[in-house]
C-alpha cells in the first residue's frame, strides 16, 4: 500500500515537471485523496454524464421562472458542469445557487465575470476600481490585495471561478470592448499587474481566469457583435501578446478563456475563430506555453464564425481544438448529443473525453466541491461590502490618480493665500463630491454659464480655474469623450487662465485634445465614482501624495509610465476609520452622545469633527441652529469659537515673535507695553501670565458700567444708534459704542487690584493686554494679522472675526438671545461683551469658524508647525509652549493651551496623554490634539442659546469629554 501512494504521488507530481517545467494549477494540496476522488467519480459516470460535465450555462439571478426552469432541465437532464452569472443581486445569486446545486447530482462549478467586483455602490461605484485604474498604481501588493478581496467576495457567494484577471495589452484606443478592462499598454506592466491579481485571487481559494488568449488588445469592433481580426505577425504576437501568459502559466494560472478572434497569421482557415482552432489552442497554449489548466471557449454564441450553421457543431469544434469548458453553447442538449455521436464514431476518444473531465473535476475539488456546503444568504450584503473593502478601494484611488502634466509645478497647489480658485464643469455626469472636497481645503467658487464669452469675463476674477471633466461611471463602457463643443472651451478657458484640467474619465479621453500648450496641469482620475472625486481634490491640494503612472498613451502629449510623484504637504486629507486604526462600529456610540446632548436641549446644535494621522475620519453635524427653527446645521456653518479665540488667535501670533526673538517667555509686561511700567503687573512675565499664574482677576464685566444705571440699558452717554463720529465701535445693529472706551478698557485693567494670593486662576485679561501689544507692535488689527499669518495661508476661509458684514446670515450659528446688554438675538456679532467692545475683535474671544477650519489649525500645531507644505513654527516653539511650568503648584495649564487634569476632574475625558493640548470655548466649543495618539478632535455648539445664564448641561453631563472618552474607546490598532 505504501508503495503504491508513493508511486500515485511520483506519477502525479511528474506531470509537472514536463512541457516546460510549468505546474499543474489544479493540483490539491492532497493530491492523493484528489486524484481518487476524481477516478471514482468519473469511473461511475455515464457517458452523457461526462459530456454534460463539459458545459456551463449562463445563469441570471434576475431571470424569470421559465428561465430558471430552462436551466434546472439542463442540470437535472443533460447534467452539465456548472454555470455562470451575469446579472442580479447578491442575495438572489445566492439563493438561487443554492436551489441550482441541489438539482445537481455533480455538484456545479460556478463562475462569475465580475473582473472588478461582485457589488456597487448608489454612487454607481463598483467593489474595486476598472483595470485601467489599476493599471496606474505602481504598488503591486495592492493590486494582490484587490484579488485577494474579491476572492473573498467570490468565496461567500459560492463562486469557484472569476473570469479575472483580462491579461490583454491594449494597444488600440479604439478597441471597444477592452479598453478600461485592461492594465494597460505597457506588456510588463500589464503583466506584473495580473500575476499581482492571480495570486490574490487564487490564495483566497478562488480559481483565476486569464483572458482573451492569445491577445484582444489591438481590435477596433466588438467581439460580441463580430468576429475581430489580429493581423500581427507571429513574432509580434508571441512577443506582445503572449508575452503575460507565460509568466502567469508559470505561476499557476488556473484556467484561461480563449478569445473570440480571427488571426491568420496562428490559424489560416477563414471563418475559423481563435477558439475553435487547434494551433492556438493545442500547439501554442497547451504544448508551446505548457499550461495544464482549464481552457474555456468564449461564449460560443458569439458571431462571426463560418461553417458552423447547425447546432452543436460549434461545440465539437472547439473541444476538438482543445478546449475543456464549453461556455453558453447556443442549443446544449443538440451539442451533447453531437458529442455522443462524435464519441460512438470514434472522432472523440476516450482519452480526449477523459483528459477535459478529469481537469474540471480536479478543479472542483479543489475548490472544496467534495465537501460542497449551500450558501447562507444572511448578511450577504454587508459581506459584500465591508469597511475593508472601502478602505481598499480609497487605497486604490489615492495610488492610481496620476499628475500627467505640470508644466508649472502647482500641483499640489501652494500658498493659498495667493489663489483665487474658479471651478468649471464639463463632461455629462456629477461632479459635486469634487467641488464639495476642494471648499474644505480653501474658497473654491463654482462659474457656469451658457455663453462662453460670458464665462470667459466671468474668470478672469480667478487665477486659478480648475477644470472637472466627468463622465459617467457607471460601467467601464460608458462614453469617455470631449465633445466639440467641450474641446473649443476647454482651449478658450486655458487661453485666458492658468488652468488643472482634472479628467475623471479614462486616459484616452485626452486624444482628442489638438493642443495642451496652454493648459499647465492636467490630472487623471480614470473614475468618476465618489471616491475618486474626493481623493482627486485631496491630491490638487497635497493631502495624499501623487504616485500614479499612466498605464497607456494618450496621443503626443501623454505617454505611457508618465506621472509627476510628489509627496504629500502633510493637509488633513478624510477617509474612513480603519484606515487609521478605529473602528467605525465604536465611532457610532458618539452619534448617540451627541443625539443625546441635542434632543435634551442642550445645545441646538452641533459640528463634530475626529482626525487621526492626518485624516479626519468622522465629520458629522447634529441638530439644528435653533431649538424653534428649521435650519439644520451643515459643515460650512460657523459658530462663535469664544475662547478658543485664544489659541487661534492671539497665540500663534505670541509664538511667532517669541521665535523671532522679540519676546520670550519670561518677558515682563513693563518692557513691552509703557503703560505697565508703573502698574501693580509690571513684573508679570508671560510665562506666568499664560498659564494662568500671575494673579490676574478671571474677567471684568466692561459692559455692565455703560448700562444706564436706572433702566439697565446702553447709556446714551457711551452708545449712539447710528455710526457717528466719535461713535464707530459696533456692538451690534444699531448700537456704536464711544471711540474712546477702548482706552478706557486698557487703563482698567492696568488699575485693577490683584489677587491677594498666587495660584491657578483662569482669566481672559491676559488676552486683552496682548492684544493691546501685538496691535501696536504690527500698528495692524488683530483680526488682519491672525488672517495675513495663519488664516488665508491655511485655507482656514471660514475662520473670521465680525462675520456679520462677510458670510450670509443663513451661515451664522446664532449665539443668544441677549437680554441684559444688547437687548436683541446675537447673531453673527460677537457673544463676549468685551470683544464686542473692541469692535468684535478681542485677543480672548471674537473669532467665528467651523469644525472643518479649526482641525486645520489643531493639526498645524499637532504638526509640530508644519502645515500644508510650509513651516510656521520650529517644532522647539511649539514643544515650548506645549509645557506644563507650575504642575508642582497644582496648576495644569500650558503657556496658552490648557492641558490634562492633574487629578480628577478636568478639562478631559482623562484618557489623554499628558502631552495632549486644546482649550474650550463659552459658548459650548471644545478643540483638543493628542500628540502621542495622533488625534484631532473639534467640538462647536452654541450652547448659549437661547440663554446662557441657565445650567451649562453640556458641561455637567460631560458630553464633550464623554465623546473624546468614546473616541479613545474606538482605536483598535
Amino acid at each position: 500500500m505504501q508503495y503504491l501512494k508513493a508511486l500515485i504521488l511520483f506519477l502525479v507530481f511528474s506531470s509537472v515537471l514536463h512541457a516546460q517545467d510549468t505546474p499543474d494549477p489544479l493540483l490539491d494540496k492532497d493530491p492523493i485523496a484528489q486524484k481518487q476522488w476524481v477516478d471514482d467519480l468519473y469511473d461511475a459516470m455515464t457517458l452523457e454524464e461526462k459530456i454534460g460535465q463539459l458545459y456551463m450555462v449562463q445563469v441570471f439571478s434576475n431571470q424569470s421562472e421559465l428561465e430558471k426552469s430552462n436551466v434546472i432541465n439542463l442540470i437535472r437532464d443533460n447534467k452539465i458542469g456548472g454555470v455562470i452569472y451575469s446579472k442580479g443581486g447578491p442575495v438572489r445569486q445566492a439563493k438561487l445557487n443554492n436551489e441550482l446545486q441541489a438539482v445537481s447530482k455533480v455538484p456545479l462549478l460556478v463562475g462569475i465575470d465580475a473582473e472588478w467586483g461582485l457589488s456597487m455602490r448608489l454612487d454607481s461605484t463598483y467593489a474595486f476600481p476598472w483595470n485601467m485604474t489599476l493599471g496606474a498604481i505602481q504598488n503591486n501588493q495592492l493590486i494582490e490585495q484587490t484579488g485577494r478581496q474579491l476572492g473573498e467576495h467570490c468565496k461567500r457567494i459560492g463562486v469557484h471561478f472569476n473570469f479575472a484577471p483580462v491579461v490583454d495589452i491594449n494597444t488600440n484606443p479604439n478597441n471597444p470592448i477592452i479598453g478600461n478592462r485592461s492594465f494597460g499598454e505597457d506588456r510588463d506592466n500589464v503583466t506584473e499587474k495580473a500575476l499581482a491579481f492571480m495570486k490574490g485571487m487564487q490564495n483566497a481559494g478562488v480559481l483565476a481566469n486569464a483572458k482573451h488568449f492569445p491577445g484582444h488588445g489591438d481590435t477596433d469592433s466588438d467581439s460580441h457583435k463580430t468576429l475581430p481580426t489580429v493581423t500581427f505577425d507571429e513574432k509580434r504576437i508571441d512577443s506582445v501578446e503572449l508575452y503575460p501568459y507565460r509568466r502567469l502559466i508559470k505561476e499557476g494560472l488556473s484556467s484561461v478563456m480563449v478569445a473570440h478572434l480571427n488571426i491568420p497569421s496562428l490559424e489560416p482557415r477563414d471563418g475559423y475563430p481563435s477558439t475553435l482552432s487547434e494551433n492556438i489552442v493545442t500547439n501554442i497554449l497547451k504544448q508551446r506555453l505548457g499550461f495544464k489548466g482549464l481552457i474555456f471557449t468564449d461564449a460560443l454564441t458569439m458571431k462571426g464564425a463560418s461553417n458552423f450553421s447547425a447546432p452543436g457543431d460549434i461545440d465539437l469544434a472547439a473541444f476538438q481544438a482543445g478546449n475543456d469548458v464549453m461556455l453558453m453553447s447556443g442549443d446544449v442538449p443538440t451539442a451533447i448529443a453531437k458529442f455522443i455521436e462524435a464519441y460512438n464514431n470514434q472522432d472523440i476518444s476516450e482519452a480526449r473525453l477523459a483528459h477535459s473531465v478529469k481537469k474540471i473535476l480536479k478543479a472542483k475539488y479543489k475548490v472544496g466541491l467534495n465537501n460542497y456546503r449551500p450558501v447562507s444568504p444572511y448578511h450577504l450584503v454587508s459581506d459584500l461590502n465591508r469597511i475593508k473593502d472601502d478602505a481598499l478601494y480609497e487605497m486604490l484611488m489615492e495610488n492610481a490618480i496620476t499628475i500627467a502634466r505640470d508644466t508649472t509645478n502647482q500641483l499640489p497647489l501652494r500658498n493659498l493665500e495667493t489663489k483665487k480658485i474658479a471651478y468649471v464643469k464639463l463632461g455629462s455626469a456629477d461632479g459635486s463630491y469634487f467641488v464639495d472636497e476642494l471648499k474644505k481645503y480653501t474658497k473654491v467658487h463654482e462659474v457656469s454659464s451658457d455663453n462662453l464669452d460670458e464665462l470667459i469675463v466671468k474668470l478672469q476674477n480667478y487665477n486659478t480655474v480648475i477644470v472637472g471633466f466627468h463622465k459617467s461611471n457607471a460601467s467601464p463602457w460608458k462614453s469617455y469623450k470631449f465633445s466639440n463643443k467641450e474641446l473649443v472651451w476647454l482651449q478658450e478657458i486655458a487661453r485666458t487662465n492658468n488652468v488643472i484640467l482634472d479628467v475623471f474619465a479614462k486616459p484616452y479621453a485626452l486624444l482628442d485634445l489638438k493642443s495642451v500648450t496652454n493648459i499647465e496641469s492636467v490630472v487623471v482620475s480614470y473614475q468618476n465614482s465618489k471616491i475618486s472625486q474626493e481623493k482627486s481634490a485631496q491630491l490638487i491640494f497635497g493631502a495624499i501624495a501623487a504616485r500614479g503612472k499612466l498605464p497607456v498613451s494618450a496621443g503626443p502629449y501623454f505617454k505611457v509610465g508618465e506621472g509627476k510623484q510628489e509627496n504629500s504637504l502633510e493637509r488633513l486629507g478624510y477617509s474612513i476609520p480603519e484606515r487609521v486604526g478605529m473602528s467605525s462600529y465604536a465611532l457610532k456610540k458618539i452619534d448617540s452622545i451627541a443625539n443625546h446632548a441635542v434632543n435634551g436641549k442642550m445645545t441646538p446644535g452641533i459640528q463634530l469633527i475626529i482626525a487621526r494621522k492626518g485624516k479626519v475620519i468622522y465629520n458629522k453635524n447634529f441638530g439644528k441652529h435653533t431649538y424653534e427653527g428649521s435650519e439644520q446645521v451643515k459643515p460650512d456653518d460657523i459658530y462663535d469659537i469664544a475662547s478658543l479665540t485664544k489659541i487661534v488667535a492671539t497665540l500663534p501670533l505670541l509664538m511667532e515673535l517669541e521665535e523671532q526673538g522679540i519676546v520670550n517667555l519670561d518677558t515682563k509686561l513693563s518692557e513691552i507695553i509703557p503703560l505697565y511700567k508703573n502698574s501693580n503687573k509690571k513684573n508679570i512675565t508671560l510665562k506666568k501670565m499664560l498659564s494662568h499664574y500671575a494673579q490676574l482677576k478671571p474677567w471684568i464685566p466692561f459692559y455692565f458700567a455703560t448700562l444706564d444705571p436706572d433702566t439697565k440699558q446702553p447709556s446714551t452717554k457711551y452708545y449712539r444708534k447710528v455710526k457717528s463720529q466719535g461713535f464707530s465701535i459696533k456692538v451690534s445693529p444699531e448700537l456704536y459704542l464711544r471711540d474712546d472706551y477702548k482706552d478706557s478698557i486698557n487703563t482698567r485693567i492696568k488699575d485693577t487690584d490683584l489677587l491677594t494670593r498666587l495660584k491657578y486662576r483662569y482669566s481672559d485679561l491676559p488676552y486683552y493686554i496682548l492684544k493691546q501689544y501685538i496691535e501696536s507692535h504690527y500698528d495692524k488689527r488683530l483680526d488682519e494679522l491672525t488672517a495675513d499669518h495663519f488664516y488665508k495661508s491655511l485655507g482656514a476661509n471660514n475662520t473670521m472675526y465680525n462675520p456679520y458684514n462677510k458670510v450670509s446670515n443663513s451661515r451664522i450659528v446664532p449665539t443668544e438671545i441677549d437680554d441684559y446688554y444688547r437687548y436683541q438675538k446675537v447673531q453673527g456679532y460677537v457673544h463676549d461683551m468685551g470683544a464686542a467692545m473692541q469692535d468684535g475683535v478681542g485677543g480672548h474671544a471674537g473669532v467665528f469658524s467651523n469644525a472643518n477650519d479649526i482641525a486645520k489649525i489643531m493639526q498645524l500645531y499637532l504638526q509640530k508647525g508644519y502645515y500644508g507644505g510650509r513651516r510656521y513654527f520650529k517644532t522647539e516653539t511649539l514643544d515650548k509652549f506645549n509645557t506644563c511650568y507650575y504642575c508642582e503648584s497644582n496648576n495644569r495649564r500650558g503657556i496658552g493651551f490648557d492641558k490634562p487634569q492633574l487629578g480628577d476632574a478636568g478639562p478631559t475625558c482623562g484618557c489623554v496623554s499628558m502631552t495632549s493640548f486644546g482649550h474650550s470655548g463659552f459658548t459650548g466649543t471644545y478643540a483638543w490634539a493628542d500628540p502621542e495618539q495622533e488625534i484631532v478632535y473639534v467640538f462647536m455648539a452654541n450652547r448659549t442659546y437661547p440663554s446662557s445664564k441657565g445650567p451649562n448641561t453640556l458641561l455637567r453631563q460631560d458630553i464633550r469629554t464623554n465623546i473624546q472618552a468614546a473616541i479613545y474607546d474606538a482605536i483598535i490598532d
